[in-house]
């Protein structure tokens, strides 16, 4: 018999059951791959839009939409929680998806904010990340929530997105474009900077390079992680023992282009990933 909820009355997830994690497309894979570096144990669904990215430029209607279908298509795996690895969605979307969902659910803006007011010294922060994340001010929110004395400076940085997709991490190219980005943060003399987008993670190190040593990147995928152990630990919910041999521990879905996801996917995590499979996430 399932342990009950006592306080929703509904059974608690099977601590064996996967995680859900999704994403506009293969950006969210550096949250993944940080949940495999933290917990190592545990089964992992993963599902990337590829057919409707980017979502940084599509209303909060149409993020929403997109969104709720694919909580409904990795339900279906009777998932134990489920990981929003984008900011867009986490800016646009998480309130809708919390209240009609039954299983926890976590975001990547709230671990980061959280880790940037822990990092700065000197109380001035910036955010990259796409267009539809920096009008939304979702980062400047939670921050001001946590410490209003804090000031933030958020640049939109939409060319960064197609650069990593392209493979074009540590280029030239990638270097000029960062360069023109970042130099009104480090006109502004910000000492810790959120890298707002799961694409981000894979060019910190140019980031980091035209930064500065003096300024702390902060990571939402790697702080995100963090706070999922914690979740699950708390909720008693943490898988104790390694799936056993052939049980499909990590399994990847896609709307479009599962080759190039599956390219793409095995430059980042490293794991030896054969296959992805193309879903039509319309009918969820």
């Amino acid at each position: 018999m399932k342990e009950m909820d006592q306080n929703q009355n509904r059974p608690l997830p099977d601590k064996n059951a996967p995680i859900g994690v999704f994403d506009s497309g293969v950006g969210g894979l550096t949250v993944m791959r940080e949940i495999i570096r933290q917990i190592p144990n545990e089964k992992i669904i993963y599902f990337g839009d590829t057919a409707r990215v980017p979502y940084g430029n599509k209303s909060q209607e149409t993020v929403t939409r997109f969104s709720e279908q694919i909580v409904r298509f990795l339900k279906t795996f009777q998932v134990k929680t489920i990981v929003v690895a984008c900011n867009t969605v986490s800016a646009y979307a998480m309130e809708a998806l919390e209240q009609g969902i039954d299983i926890p659910i976590i975001g990547v803006v709230k671990p980061g904010a959280r880790a940037a007011i822990s990092a700065t010294r000197n109380g001035r922060i910036g955010v990259i990340a796409t267009e539809a994340t920096i009008s939304s001010q979702i980062y400047t929110k939670y921050i001001k929530e946590l410490n209003p004395n804090v000031s933030i400076c958020g640049k939109a940085c939409p060319l960064f997105v197609p650069l990593v997709e392209e493979g074009l991490w540590e280029d030239p190219v990638t270097d000029e474009i960062a360069r023109r980005y970042l130099t009104e943060l480090i006109d502004i003399d910000i000492d810790t900077l959120i890298l707002g987008c799961t694409h981000y993670p894979l060019i910190r190190s140019t980031v980091g390079k035209i930064m500065g040593d003096s300024v702390t990147l902060v990571n939402p995928a790697y702080e995100t992680a963090r706070e999922l152990r914690e979740l699950l630990t708390k909720q008693n919910l943490l898988c104790e023992t390694p799936p056993a041999l052939g049980s499909n521990r990590y399994q990847f879905y896609v709307s479009d282009k599962a080759d190039k996801f599956v390219q793409f996917a095995n430059s980042i995590i490293k794991y030896g990933i054969l296959s992805a499979k193309t879903i039509h996430i319309e009918t969820y």
